[in-house]
């Protein structure tokens, strides 16, 4: 298929490729011809959006596999080098929050529970880390090879309630940087590592406190969308563009960068 993006044939992996994002993002990649890999601790559900890609008319296959398990990382690693002979594509989307992690407005942060916040910042930093790690060794024999990290708006702007998502996120954009400069010192400008910052996307995980069970804004959906710009959350195609870039040659310029998807949250003055 002919594009500007000349992703035709690539082999990309995408960990929490099951997810809203993470499957998204799939979908997205393989109408431009990339071979994308699912990665998901269910294998069914890893299966389930392999099925969805190839109803569409794309190619993928499934890795059954958590991100928080090197040696289940590197057996992922080993099966992609045995069946492709090579990764062009790495996009860390595992990642996620938890109630317990999250201070509610009756609560104080001494109220919150530790291990739901080592859980949140395990899976977003050593979730991102691990197979960061793990693949850049392979990318760095073949003096190739593109990751792209999943940042958020609350990584640059802390939001109130949310400390251990936003803690860790931010680290993303540190990782993101400091993975970007030591790769191409390293092994040369044909390694590069990038992240997308969503902005606000209504999912299943903040549905409920975006939006009520009508439809309307709750009060913080209010201030979040008195402070966006454009008026509006995001839309799932809204990242499509910022993916699309990232992925492709592009790009080959740009690393180290965290590219914002947020309709001028980050931008807005108080």
């Amino acid at each position: 298929m002919d594009s500007i993006f000349n992703l035709q044939g690539k082999i990309a992996l995408i960990t929490g490729g099951a997810g809203v994002l993470g499957s998204r993002f799939a979908n997205t990649l393989a109408q431009q011809g990339v071979i994308v890999g699912i990665v998901s601790q269910s294998l069914e559900k890893a299966e389930n959006t392999v099925k969805a890609i190839e109803a569409n008319g794309g190619q993928g296959f499934a890795v059954q596999a958590n991100v928080l398990n090197k040696g289940e990382i590197e057996k992922a690693k080993d099966f992609i080098v045995e069946k492709y002979g090579r990764l062009d594509i790495l996009i860390n989307a595992a990642g996620g929050n938890m109630p317990g992690a999250t201070i509610q407005p009756d609560q104080a942060v001494y109220d919150m529970k530790s291990d739901d916040l080592q859980k949140v910042i395990d899976l977003n930093i050593i979730g991102t880390m691990l197979p960061t790690q793990v693949f850049a060794e392979l990318f760095a024999k073949q003096k190739s090879g593109n990751i792209i990290n999943i940042s958020s708006a609350s990584a640059q702007r802390p939001l109130t309630r949310v400390v251990g998502y936003s803690a860790s996120k931010a680290a993303i954009d540190n990782f993101t940087q400091w993975m970007a400069v030591e790769l191409a010192q390293k092994y040369g400008e044909g390694l590069r590592v990038n992240a997308i910052s969503p902005g606000f996307f209504i999912g299943e995980q903040n549905r409920a406190l975006l939006l009520t069970p009508e439809g309307k804004l709750t009060p913080r959906g209010e201030k979040i969308i008195e402070h966006t710009p454009m008026g509006r959350f995001g839309t799932p195609e809204d990242i499509d563009g910022a993916l699309l870039f990232l992925c492709s040659d592009m790009s080959k310029f740009v690393t180290g960068t965290i590219l914002k998807v947020d309709g001028g949250f980050a931008a807005t003055s108080i």
